[in-house]
């Protein structure tokens, strides 16, 4: 059997992506399996020790020990990039491919390639972020030009309708709410760890639409290679 290898970097903090990842593919498992390396991430927020969490080295270092395994492709599967700056992501993953010779992308660039080819320019934003963390988010989406119509971290009551919700943190339980929210509210929810996977499956050539009961994203023929 030809197996196909995800390789998965993880904030060492974060015990959702794992057991999510897992559960997204586990109707192509044994075919397609995940697998995992740490690093440390335990503080999100602007402080410069929490910055520097996300210093390439750690990152490339855990990649190095995933490509021991001969992985088909790595991903970065943290949010970081959206308050860093989305260069940040293209930076680490150029040098993911660079260090290891395997394809790289990250959930951050999984999630704006979706933004971009489903045509979103209104999107609804959740995340556990700090107020100054949602705030970069914000500015660097309004940057690519997509306005944060509704936002959740404060509690905003806004009526604004947006074209799509991201559900912006892996290490929130989003995935397996999405399909009865989308049955709901009638619009695309895009959690971080679904569109990691997703991302993952179309770089090695696996249809998205075996993942069967985890929300549109996986179904949409506008996302389907």
């Amino acid at each position: 059997m030809q197996r196909t290898l995800i390789g998965m970097l993880t904030p060492s903090s974060n015990t959702v992506l794992e057991p999510c990842t897992s559960a997204l593919l586990s109707d192509l498992t044994p075919s397609v399996t995940a697998h995992f390396q740490r690093f440390r991430v335990k503080e999100i927020s602007l402080a410069e020790a929490a910055l520097a969490q996300f210093d390439p080295a750690p990152q490339l270092e855990a990649a190095s020990l995933l490509s021991d395994a001969c992985m088909d492709v790595i991903a970065w599967n943290g949010t970081s990039a959206a308050w860093l700056g989305f260069d940040s992501d293209r930076r680490l993953c150029s040098a993911i491919t660079e260090t290891t010779g395997i394809p790289a992308t990250s959930c951050v660039l999984a999630l704006n390639e979706i933004l971009q080819r489903t045509a979103v320019s209104r999107l609804g934003l959740v995340t556990p972020y700090l107020d100054d963390i949602q705030a970069r988010i914000i500015a660097n989406y309004r940057d690519e030009g997509i306005e944060v119509v509704a936002e959740r971290h404060l509690n905003d009551r806004g009526k604004a309708r947006p074209q799509a919700i991201t559900i912006l943190c892996t290490n929130l339980r989003g995935a397996g709410i999405v399909a009865a929210l989308e049955q709901e509210i009638g619009i695309p929810i895009y959690d971080s760890v679904s569109v990691t996977v997703w991302k993952t499956l179309v770089m090695t050539d696996v249809d998205p639409a075996r993942i069967q009961g985890w929300g549109e994203l996986f179904q949409d023929p506008r996302l389907a290679s």
